[in-house]
């Protein structure tokens, strides 16, 4: 039973690592006005990023033209995981220690 939480949270480590690398290239891209973000390649990134990042746009707005969202957003995932894998942990030995009493 260890071994199957430790797989999940390394796969929930790795696929927060990788969406965190998405979630850089897409912040530098936006750096760039002339990117058509309607293009198949920009599309995707768009696509795969805008749905995480307008969950912090609604909480902090645009200020001057400058989005601050995504600096909580590129945050937010590291700290959480950690948090997120304890529980798991702790949740999966309480559920063992049930089943083995």
């Amino acid at each position: 039973m260890s071994s199957s939480v430790g797989l999940l949270a390394n796969t929930l480590v790795t696929f927060v690592n990788l969406y965190t690398l998405i979630l850089t290239v897409r912040i530098l891209l936006s750096w760039f006005p002339n990117i058509n973000w309607y293009d198949p390649p920009f599309s995707i990134l768009s696509q795969l990023t805008d749905p995480y990042l307008n969950l912090f746009r609604s909480i902090i707005p645009p200020l001057g033209g400058l989005d601050l969202s995504p600096i909580i957003a590129f945050f937010c995932p590291s700290d959480c995981i950690p948090a997120f894998s304890f529980r798991l942990e702790w949740f999966t030995n309480r559920v063992l220690i049930e089943f083995l009493s």
